[in-house]
């Protein structure tokens, strides 16, 4: 696969050319609905953890679909334009789709698989804290998992609760409501959403490099030609601190990488079969 060459190309694909419609109109349909009525459509089509009451299966797709930033959209449809475009020209529509596809739900998969670690550590932490309730310990426990703080009308509660029980140190009832309060945190990990196609762009970007790793291009800034296997792995940094930047906990790390390991996955099992007609 590795010497398959276009034999023309169109700057603009089919697969690639509705992708970006669909992504751009749907963060238009974002922005217009939360500010026309208030209702965040990440809450029904961006990635909630399995066991949140927010999931729906369909968000293993729809969220590639969503978007949390200008520059977040901006940033994965200029990557899959830039480098999806030659993909789809040499693989052609109907590959290129699935292999978009594939990265993009094992992005999500892979989300998943770490989400449910950090759950898993959350709990442990839980466990800790129930063995010695005391003051120090919930804002201890409260303080190492800031990060999934999100919920204000949480946050005012746990606030005005650990005001109460510093003013009653002694009341019997607090330690049931502290433990109430910290068990809330394993379904505030698992309520954070995930949105974006980067799961999905970063495998086009690692098989844009596996593909045509020596292929100069010619930046801009600074204006000097540059490997596309060195241009990749900047971009994938740039790409990477655009991802978790624009979703929230920076959960998202894991979903490219998990694109990267899906794509890298899909490209060897082509590349074994030896069948540039598999589609």
């Amino acid at each position: 696969m590795s010497d398959l060459r276009p034999t023309s190309f169109d700057r603009f694909p089919m697969i690639v050319k509705n992708l970006l419609i669909i992504n751009g109109l749907m963060y238009l349909a974002t922005v217009v609905v939360q500010n026309t009525y208030g209702f965040d459509l990440s809450q029904y089509l961006g990635l909630f953890f399995f066991t949140s009451d927010y999931f729906r299966p369909h968000q293993l797709i729809t969220h590639m679909f969503m978007h949390g930033s200008l520059m977040h959209i901006f940033s994965n449809m200029f990557a899959l334009w830039m480098f999806g475009s030659v993909l789809e020209n040499v693989w052609g529509p109907k590959r290129f789709l699935i292999f978009y596809l594939i990265c993009g739900i094992g992005g999500a998969l892979t989300h998943m698989a770490f989400t449910a670690f950090q759950i898993h550590l959350i709990q442990n932490d839980i466990y800790a804290f129930f063995r010695s309730v005391d003051i120090a310990n919930f804002k201890h426990l409260f303080e190492t998992h800031q990060d999934i703080l999100s919920d204000s009308d949480y946050v005012t509660q746990l606030n005005t609760f650990l005001k109460s029980w510093e003013q009653n140190p002694t009341d019997s009832s607090n330690i049931l409501q502290a433990k109430i309060l910290a068990q809330k945190l394993t379904s505030m990990e698992a309520n954070i959403p995930v949105v974006g196609a980067s799961g999905a762009v970063f495998g086009v970007l690692l098989a844009f490099g596996m593909l045509f790793p020596n292929t100069y291009l010619y930046l801009m800034f600074p204006p000097i030609p540059i490997k596309a296997k060195y241009f990749v792995i900047m971009y994938g940094v740039f790409e990477l601190y655009s991802g978790v930047s624009g979703t929230q906990a920076g959960v998202a790390h894991f979903a490219h990488l998990g694109g990267m390991l899906f794509g890298f996955i899909l490209i060897k099992f082509w590349n074994k079969k030896r069948r540039q007609d598999f589609f």
